[in-house]
């Protein structure tokens, strides 16, 4: 839907609207806001609220700290889990320098930027569906999260089973009276863990969409005494969370990886996208992937895909081509996990796949066989390597990436690489309950 500011002021004044949230995402994925009342809606559709740059790790230094929020008027929202009298509505933000230039650092910036690449390029739309998981776990007497779930459920399970099914339902209805179309919700494979699918939109409005998910998600948990996390892999010896995302290019209104005289019904531009992610996906692997926590759900045996290959059927490769064809053909790239800053997770998704069709790459042949099954020496045999193992792994391959690095921009790459270097430190330097128990009687 489209606002223009008169209809966001007429809708704050008819709706009984008291604040307003006017949302921007930090380079490493946070969430945050700048609350206005009501009365400066005026100021802020003009574009003249300032926030303290200064004070958002990774974006300005403090001699340098005034920042303005442009807000995208098309993202206005009344949040239906607020009171219903003294509303709250939300606007989501692009960062400004106080020039007028957009901010560098503005991680929805990088993504606009990208996609006016695709554009000059000739395509006309870049349309990503989201498959976001999330555990639902118990929390204490004191309202900390535990890692318990009071369920019993497995894949599509249904209640009494399924204790987060009445949680599941009302994320449901919220996202929907916010202008989503849920196309699926399920218990997934892990005790505590769920999937709510929504429908595919342009990548800008899918990374405001996966932003504005995971806030509901965690709202209406926290309502029901529950606590929702998008950890990757917050139990050992089960199922961590993925995001799976499902990929399409349009020119003129065509999907271009669809082509009927092709192999598998896929055009020439479809597998050079394909072997573009294929070549630039460990460089992307620190942003796709962002935590020290990634790496403990990419290894073999809890279905997340960890080596480089692409099918048109097997879920143990890294990028699956789903069976529909026509306008819904459509590349799933199944390492991503839902702790990344989705606008620089599909900024590096775009850009790699646009590398791919511009160099004319050729991607390496399907793999039909399960890839988990695979020793060493029948992997090296079929050419099949490795994601990174670890966050310093990720870290040295963006580093090695000169196409990720540019598309981030020099501010972006410069600060996201120095706060991953620090978490790495902290982890590394960090004495854990394993090393405890393994060795402190022992030694």
């Amino acid at each position: 839907m489209s606002y223009s500011k008169e209809d966001i002021i007429r809708m704050v004044k008819d709706e009984d609207v008291e604040f307003i949230r006017l949302q921007f995402t930090d380079i490493f994925g946070q969430l945050k806001n700048v609350a206005i009342t009501a009365s400066q809606i005026e100021k802020a559709v003009n574009n003249q609220i300032m926030f303290d740059g200064s004070s958002i790790e990774g974006f300005v230094r403090i001699d340098e700290s005034d920042q303005y929020l442009y807000p995208d008027l098309d993202s206005f929202v009344i949040f239906p889990w607020r009171p219903s009298h003294g509303k709250v509505a939300r606007l989501i933000c692009d960062v400004y320098n106080p020039d007028g230039t957009p901010f560098a650092g503005d991680p929805r910036g990088v993504l606009k930027r990208i996609l006016k690449r695709a554009s000059d390029m000739g395509y006309d739309a870049f349309n990503v569906g989201p498959e976001a998981e999330f555990f639902l776990f118990q929390t204490d007497d004191e309202g900390k999260p535990t890692t318990k779930t009071n369920d019993e459920a497995g894949y599509f399970d249904l209640g009494p089973l399924d204790h987060g099914e009445g949680t599941r339902r009302e994320i449901c209805m919220a996202l929907e009276q916010m202008g989503f179309e849920i196309e699926a919700s399920h218990h997934e494979v892990a005790q505590g863990q769920h999937e709510i699918d929504f429908k595919y939109a342009d990548a800008l409005r899918a990374a405001d969409n996966i932003m504005t998910f995971k806030l509901a998600v965690k709202t209406l948990a926290q309502r029901n005494g529950l606590h929702a996390t998008f950890m990757p892999k917050p139990i050992f010896g089960i199922n961590g969370s993925g995001m799976h995302t499902n990929m399409s290019l349009f020119r003129n209104g065509k999907n271009v990886f669809y082509d009927p005289d092709g192999e598998k019904g896929l055009s020439k531009e479809a597998y050079s996208f394909i072997a573009g992610l294929l070549h630039h996906v460990k460089g992307m692997a620190a942003v796709t992937n962002p935590l020290v926590n990634s790496y403990k759900r990419l290894v073999p045996g809890y279905e997340a895909p960890c080596y480089l290959a692409w099918s048109a059927s097997n879920r143990s490769a890294l990028i699956r081509i789903p069976a529909a064809r026509g306008q819904s053909t459509r590349v799933e790239l199944r390492s991503p996990d839902p702790a990344c800053n989705p606008y620089l997770e599909l900024a590096v998704c775009l850009a790699a796949g646009l590398d791919g069709i511009e160099q004319g790459m050729t991607p390496p042949a399907e793999v039909t066989e399960n890839i988990f099954v695979m020793d060493q020496a029948t992997r090296e045999a079929h050419g099949i390597e490795s994601l990174p193992g670890s966050l310093e792994e990720a870290i040295r391959a963006m580093q090695a990436d000169p196409l990720i690095l540019e598309t981030l921009g020099e501010h972006v790459s410069e600060n996201y690489i120095a706060g991953k270097v620090k978490e790495w430190d902290e982890y590394r330097t960090r004495v854990s309950s394993w090393e405890c128990d393994k060795y402190m009687i022992n030694y």
